[in-house]
């Protein structure tokens, strides 16, 4: 079958198109999405429940983070945030006493006042997931909440944290909740006092979520002490299923994941993109480098990753230990670009070039990746980062931008120009609402690979999300 013969399919990337109204250039559309965002059929709202000190905003803020890096639009709606507002001064745990009735009356218009919020994120600010980040722990309150989403033909999915381990509520009380606004004294042992008797305030309308009756026809996953037990009932589409995977894998145990290039490589001294070179003179002195940081860290159970590329699997021969190749690893494919220089792409495919500088992170080589293409080839390493305890990964600049940006909850339009150097590693360390990062240079001398985002790009068209028909005929060719 030759290219000009083929078909144009029904479907690409998830946008229609009939047999009349198929666009000769398919590089029209000026909409920003994701292959993700057409994973809901309806705006969803991610109700979390349980008492204070069980990891909620820790669950809701990381669910997030994943969703957005995923390219499904998220937002966290902490209820905490608009008490504050509405309540300048907290004096205590009297407040959440449930007879308390005008703190129960300011409680429950903060959270109407959140949910309206919620709706006008839907509505004009093309959200597609919400977090109501609240104890939310009477089946009142969660009531009034399905009503509103009935009410605007929302999903609803509950998330109920369960934890009963005084250590781990301790630990969480003194990690988080003394520099709560709550408490500006900071005052560990009144903090703890306090904040134990407002846990002790909402146990006595604490009321779980029933799987056998009451809530048996709500969708749901009750996550039983930081994940040792987990209860789904009535996963409802696609994007819940991936919540609840996700949340399955996340742990909370102290670790250490460290991220780096391979050493600089022979494409790298001559500018060239992609390719499957060794290791320079200079790359395989960071290798040696490599080796000792790593050994003096004195990391237990580290555990090493790289690419199936040349020059990352010779880096990793270097350090002496066991490590795994995986193929998601592999630096973006540059399609037709591959081995060639900015400076060769720009005189041969000048429209191209513009292209990409027009929207780095949805172009899509042709014959090859985007960066957007990359995330989601990436989905499986980040779950198992976040199965892991000590890991080095050792990838490529692409690659190492794409997995930055999740640790660092980073945007799409700031993803493709993160600065990775080369012979430095970036050391992350979880901690409670997001990631510490170290930079760690060996000082072995390497070419510079990073591209700064250009100030002005001159483009005739206009990028969009979907393949290129060009890529597309291309890719249609090689198969042929």
């Amino acid at each position: 079958m030759s290219a000009d013969a083929v078909a144009i399919p029904e479907t690409i990337n998830g946008n229609s198109y009939s047999q009349e109204s198929k666009p000769s250039n398919l590089r029209v559309s000026e909409k920003k999405c994701s292959w993700a965002s057409y994973m809901t059929n309806s705006p969803t709202l991610i109700v979390m429940i349980g008492l204070p000190a069980r990891g909620k905003t820790y669950v809701s803020k990381k669910l997030t983070r994943y969703l957005n890096w995923i390219g499904v639009p998220t937002k966290v709606f902490n209820l905490g945030v608009y008490r504050r507002e509405a309540v300048k001064s907290y004096k205590s745990y009297d407040f959440f006493r449930h007879d308390n009735e005008e703190a129960m009356r300011i409680r429950k218009q903060c959270a109407l006042v959140a949910l309206e919020d919620v709706k006008v994120y839907f509505m004009e600010e093309s959200g597609q997931i919400a977090v109501f980040d609240a104890t939310n722990t009477t089946r009142e309150r969660r009531d009034m909440i399905l009503a509103f989403a009935k009410e605007n033909s929302y999903k609803v999915f509950f998330v109920e944290s369960v934890c009963d381990d005084p250590e781990v509520i301790a630990a969480n009380i003194l990690d988080v909740k003394v520099s709560s606004p709550d408490y500006p004294e900071r005052n560990r042992e009144n903090v703890m006092e306090d904040f134990l008797k407002r846990i002790e305030c909402y146990k006595v309308t604490y009321q779980p979520l029933d799987p056998v009756d009451y809530d048996k026809d709500l969708s749901f996953i009750k996550v039983i002490n930081v994940g040792q037990r987990f209860l789904v009932n009535r996963v409802q589409d696609y994007i819940q299923s991936k919540i609840v995977y996700y949340l399955m894998n996340i742990h909370i145990q102290p670790r250490t994941i460290y991220l780096c290039r391979h050493g600089e490589s022979e494409c790298n001294l001559i500018r060239k993109i992609g390719g499957d070179s060794g290791l320079s003179t200079r790359g395989k002195q960071f290798a040696e480098a490599l080796k000792m940081f790593i050994k003096e860290q004195e990391i237990m159970d580290l555990k090493v990753w790289t690419s199936q590329l040349k020059r990352t699997i010779q880096t990793a021969e270097a350090l002496g230990v066991p490590y795994e190749q995986w193929k998601i690893l592999n630096e973006i494919d540059a399609g037709v670009c591959e081995e060639m220089t900015y400076e060769e792409i720009q005189r041969k495919y000048p429209e191209e070039f513009a292209l990409r500088d027009q929207e780095k992170y949805l172009y899509r080589y042709p014959g090859g990746e985007s960066y957007q293409d990359l995330v989601q080839r990436l989905e499986p390493v980040i779950m198992e980062l976040e199965r892991q305890e000590n890991v080095l990964v050792i990838s490529h600049q692409a690659v190492m931008r794409c997995l930055l940006a999740y640790f660092l909850d980073k945007s799409a339009d700031e993803l493709p120009y993160l600065r990775c150097p080369l012979h430095t590693i970036f050391k992350l360390i979880p901690v409670a609402y997001g990631c510490k990062l170290e930079m760690i240079s060996l000082n072995v001398e390497a070419v510079d690979t990073h591209r700064d985002k250009p100030s002005t790009v001159v483009c005739t068209k206009k990028h969009s999300a979907i393949t290129p028909l060009s890529s597309y005929l291309l890719y249609i060719s090689f198969l042929t």
